[in-house]
């Protein structure tokens, strides 16, 4: 009895996992920068004690968010309705998997940082001196399918929404050349993480979809690298 007991206590756990991996966006999202990290540590001497930290930060990244869904789905069994408790516990709960998330990016940055740093600067230097009609042809394949993509969605207009998003086209551009001009990791990724929050704003505004961000991301990067390709030559 005590053994049936052990493996439907197993089973549920397991359900409650492939629950929020089925529904929850985030942990999706979740899941899927731990299975980068992970690979990405397969190539780099990790001692003993970083993997330690490094496992130890993802299952903190991941419990924090299934102790969120679950938070936000007893709340909603019980009330539908507005409440100020219930706005705030489901606050709370969002701002632990906030917290534990940004913890993530601290360990990843104590951990990769120093390991990565001079493949940026054979990356960056590889960008710079590549043939230029390769980016020219990724920006015309970019530019033909943002044409596709308003023919298709008929929607949005010259200045607000559409595909692609404008804001983030010119906030990658901008990332990109600061990352040129810089030459330094550390100022080319906090000007990327900027990057990225003003197309997750756009998103969350409802005022461009992930895809017509995407695009645009795509569009300012590529000008950029083109721009740089151009002056370089």
């Amino acid at each position: 009895m005590k053994l049936k007991n052990l493996i439907t206590a197993f089973n549920c756990a397991i359900d409650g996992i492939i629950y929020t991996l089925k529904n929850e966006r985030n942990m999706k999202i979740h899941y899927l920068i731990a299975v980068l990290i992970l690979f990405l540590s397969l190539f780099f001497d990790l001692s003993r004690f970083e993997m330690i930290m490094l496992f130890f930060t993802i299952s903190l990244v991941i419990i924090s968010e299934m102790i969120n869904t679950a938070i936000e789905k007893s709340i909603d069994l019980f009330t539908k309705e507005y409440h100020e408790l219930a706005k705030i516990a489901k606050d709370v709960a969002a701002g632990a998997v906030l917290i534990s998330s940004l913890n993530s990016i601290v360990v990843g940055y104590l951990l990769f940082f120093d390991r990565i740093n001079p493949f940026s600067y054979i990356v960056l230097n590889k960008i710079r001196r590549s043939e230029i009609h390769i980016t020219v042809i990724g920006l015309v394949i970019v530019m033909i399918l943002v044409i596709v993509g308003k023919s298709i969605s008929q929607k949005g207009t010259h200045l607000k929404g559409g595909m692609p998003s404008g804001h983030a086209a010119l906030a990658f551009s901008v990332a990109t050349a600061v990352t040129f001009i810089s030459e330094e990791m550390l100022v080319s990724t906090l000007t990327y993480i900027l990057a990225l929050l003003v197309a997750q704003s756009r998103i969350e505004g409802e005022i461009h979809t992930p895809l017509e961000v995407v695009f645009g991301a795509i569009l300012g990067i590529l000008t950029t690298i083109l721009i740089f390709q151009f002056s370089l030559g």
